[in-house]
């Protein structure tokens, strides 16, 4: 297990086609009593790592100060196969770009904005904490 993909292996380049076109992953932080929390968000691949714009009340801006170690997730097919998940380290970025100001993100998730009733400036508004996750290491199959 490699803390990168290979996109010259047929898993590698599944997974990046799938880490660019999916709209919901599932992020792992573990709270203050360690019980594990597992959530459905939106996502960017970026430069290697996840990128996800936090909601700004979610549990996980202080869950990930404390404990960054996380486990991000695809969804599987129906019979547990088309596995996509990585351990990795998080942290809040600050001074990252808001999510009406990065326009791969608005890109990727305009037909949800638009579905929600939102502009990308509302969204940028109510997910204002961005977290970037740098894997350490990715299972695939």
């Amino acid at each position: 297990m490699s803390a990168t993909i290979d996109p010259a292996t047929p898993a590698g380049a599944h997974t990046l086609e799938r880490l660019g076109s999916e709209p919901i992953g599932w992020l792992t932080t573990t709270n203050s009593d360690g019980q594990p929390q597992s959530s459905p968000i939106w996502f960017l691949w970026v430069d290697g790592e996840i990128l996800v714009y936090s909601g700004k009340r979610a549990p996980r801006n202080g869950n990930v100060p404390d404990r960054p170690l996380v486990a991000f997730n695809l969804n599987t097919d129906a019979e547990g196969g088309d596995v996509a998940t990585l351990e990795g380290v998080a942290t809040i970025d600050p001074d990252y770009a808001p999510a009406d100001l990065n326009g791969a993100f608005v890109a990727k998730y305009r037909g949800l904005l638009d579905d929600y009733g939102w502009t990308a400036e509302y969204y940028a508004g109510e997910y204002p904490v961005p977290i970037r996750i740098r894997p350490t290491r990715w299972r695939l199959g």
